[in-house]
């Protein structure tokens, strides 16, 4: 996540920070305004580099393994450390065309195993624990796609040790 146009910690509007390293490919989201833009005017002005072609494929062929149509044009990379996590929140900042239409959320878990909670369409409802590890795909769209979810804890020193990494990397993929 350190190349030419690196991941970086976002810092939300209120002022937050964070608690993952993230990374947009095709679209660049800003947590300042909670909207999606070409490039990362909340950090330092690059462009958001492209989805790569073999991730958009891979991508829509999770969607349509479970009956789903996407076309995906984005992906947020998070990195998660051993402290990592990330608040429940829903996926809304999509274009109301996308929303309107359920193009599902595709999930990809990389290395650590970890806290996946998904709740229900009001913040208040019950919440799902789900241990997602290195390799689970997790789709939700349509009735499901607004629904809350987010990350409690990630289990260190879990991640296939063929992989060589510490953490846990999620792709989630997006039709804008």
């Amino acid at each position: 996540m350190d190349g030419d146009v690196p991941g970086y910690v976002p810092i939300v509007r209120g002022g937050g920070t964070m608690h993952v390293r993230m990374l947009c490919l095709g679209r660049h989201w800003n947590g300042l305004l909670y909207s999606y833009e070409a490039s990362r005017s909340d950090f330092d002005g690059l462009a958001a580099p492209p989805l790569p072609r073999d991730f958009r494929l891979l991508a829509n062929e999770i969607a349509g393994a479970v009956g789903m149509s996407l076309d995906a044009d984005l992906c947020i990379v998070n990195y998660y450390d051993a402290a990592g996590r990330m608040g429940v929140h829903q996926d809304k900042d999509e274009s109301p065309a996308s929303l309107a239409a359920g193009h599902p959320v595709v999930s990809v878990s990389l290395g650590d195993t970890a806290r996946f909670l998904f709740g229900g369409l009001r913040r208040r409802d019950p919440v799902d624990a789900i241990q997602l590890e290195s390799g689970d795909a997790f789709v939700f769209g349509g009735p499901a796609r607004l629904r809350y979810h987010g990350v409690s804890r990630i289990a260190a020193g879990t991640a296939p040790p063929e992989l060589g990494i510490d953490g846990r990397f999620n792709l989630t993929f997006r039709q804008y």
